[in-house]
């Protein structure tokens, strides 16, 4: 192969009339369609003088010319690094500087503040509006619709992701042609997709989640697409008829759960549903099932490495748990401070090892030589165990580990204690600093709609229930808990919201 990536995910439908994308409006792009457009932007890569390995960032709304801007980046050789919409000018700078991306590609509404940061770091400034017109669709306009790929390997890289920089500045995890491609190829045969198969794709597509476990299955697999600008429950109530497949985050579930309008009937031609980037809650799998008779499939994955477990498509998917690593993929528990692999059952760090694994760091050795281990595992930060049947349960993020008077207290056994309150409808536990033991626990709760929360009661039944280390000092109720695109409860933000309860700020 000349291009692994591009010759197994494109190539395969080059000149094919089938339905690649559809959109909400009914409007259809081929597979012939959208290669073709992809063509003519990765001429326009060239034309701008972007040569193969270098970048090319994109903070772009969601779009099928958008999508096509990957499929380019790809054919040209260039390493495609996608941008979350919501990014202001100032983080927008960070990653166009630390990446030394080549051409700034941005909607029209955000050239004003991005040209000059552009211009500072001597990239080009390019617009790509939502409907797919800018000042790069008019360049596109005048090219050939054909494209010479461009020869690159496995270990060339493809994509950089930013790290969303809980810890310090945001890190560029460097991911490989043979990275994206060994991982759809494992998830297109665990998740049995098919060319039967239509996906409803409300995902970013700034996210690894969207883009390079959505899509790219997609592709490999020869599965139609019901693609969305966003998540809009009318919408997908309106298109799941004509679906089999839905990825989504939990909020999406949770919301199609709260409309009456979604029913065991309009799911019944569904295949397959799957959660990712946020813990889905056992209740959330619990009231689906019994909903619509469907399991929920979870698995784990992160921008490091893609997917590296997942519950069965067949067999028991276990509430709870993220299930088995993948083909190819190891999965170990080791002791946070020694490495040491720590015995079946025991709480420590989750370390992953396989062909999705990155290559490190954008231009940050130190954080590489940190985070990825010279025998190939990668240290993920997240805390769990693997139960006696092999299942693999997250417990939390090792920075979220909360060390209260010398004990070691992990958050999600509490969150699942008070998750289970009448009235709760989720929590967030955090440590706050403390005088007398460094740290203390803090419960934070939403109340579900209509509920008043009894606090004291709340208090006295954890009381008979975890031991006294493990209490929060302070339960507070409030409306909503902060998140981030995909869905993930932001703990830092609770940290620093209440790092004042009990010392001075």
């Amino acid at each position: 192969m000349t291009n692994p990536l591009y010759d197994t995910l494109f190539k395969q439908h080059q000149g094919k009339t089938t339905v690649f994308l559809e959109l909400a409006d009914g409007t259809v792009f081929t597979h012939r369609d959208f290669l073709e457009l992809a063509a003519k932007y990765a001429h326009v890569f060239t034309q701008l003088g972007v040569k193969p390995g270098e970048r090319v960032a994109v903070q772009i709304e969601k779009s099928p010319q958008a999508l096509a801007i990957y499929a380019a980046c790809v054919q040209a050789g260039i390493v495609f690094l996608p941008l979350n919409t919501a990014y202001t000018a100032d983080e927008v700078s960070y990653f166009v500087e630390n990446s030394g991306a080549r051409v700034v590609l941005c909607d029209g509404k955000r050239s004003e503040a991005l040209a000059p940061i552009a211009k500072a770091s001597g990239a080009l400034l390019e617009t790509m509006h939502s409907d797919g017109s800018g000042s790069f669709a008019v360049r596109a306009e005048a090219m050939a619709s054909a494209f010479s790929t461009v020869e690159r390997s496995e270990d060339d890289l493809a994509a950089f992701l930013y790290t969303s920089g809980t810890t310090g500045r945001s890190k560029g995890a460097m991911l490989s042609q043979g990275n994206l491609l060994s991982n759809c190829k494992a998830l297109v045969t665990e998740w049995a997709f098919t060319s039967d198969d239509v996906l409803l794709h409300a995902l970013p597509i700034f996210h690894t989640h969207g883009l390079f476990v959505a899509t790219n299955i997609a592709l490999l697999a020869d599965s139609k697409i019901i693609f969305m600008p966003k998540f809009d429950v009318d919408v997908i109530i309106a298109q799941m008829p004509r679906a089999t497949t839905m990825m989504g985050v939990p909020t999406f579930y949770t919301r199609l759960l709260d409309d009456k309008r979604f029913t065991k009937e309009l799911a019944q031609h569904m295949r397959l549903f799957i959660s990712g980037s946020a813990p889905l809650l056992a209740e959330t799998h619990v009231q689906f099932e019994k909903r619509t008779g469907h399991r929920i499939l979870e698995r784990y994955g992160m921008t490091e490495t893609n997917m590296n477990t997942s519950n069965p498509y067949t067999g028991e998917r276990r509430a709870g748990t993220v299930g088995f690593p993948l083909p190819g993929v190891e999965v170990k528990i080791t002791d946070s401070k020694t490495g040491a692999t720590l015995p079946q059952g025991e709480i420590g760090e989750i370390e992953v090892r396989g062909p999705n694994v990155f290559k490190g760091y954008w231009q940050m050795p130190e954080k590489t030589a940190e985070e990825l281990r010279e025998d190939g595992f990668f240290i993920t930060g997240d805390l769990g165990q693997i139960d006696e049947d092999g299942y693999l349960h997250i417990v939390g993020r090792n920075k979220d580990l909360i060390i209260s008077g010398g004990y070691n207290i992990y958050p999600k056994e509490i969150e699942l204690l008070l998750d289970e309150v009448d009235g709760v409808l989720e929590s967030a536990v955090v440590g706050v600093p403390h005088p007398d033991f460094g740290e203390t626990v803090v419960g934070i709760l939403v109340a579900e709609a209509d509920a008043q929360l009894d606090l004291d009661a709340i208090q006295k039944n954890i009381v008979t229930s975890l031991a006294r280390f493990k209490h929060p000092q302070k339960l507070i109720v409030v409306p909503e808990l902060p998140r981030n695109t995909m869905g993930k409860v932001q703990k830092k933000a609770l940290r620093e919201q209440y790092k004042g309860l009990f010392t001075p700020v």
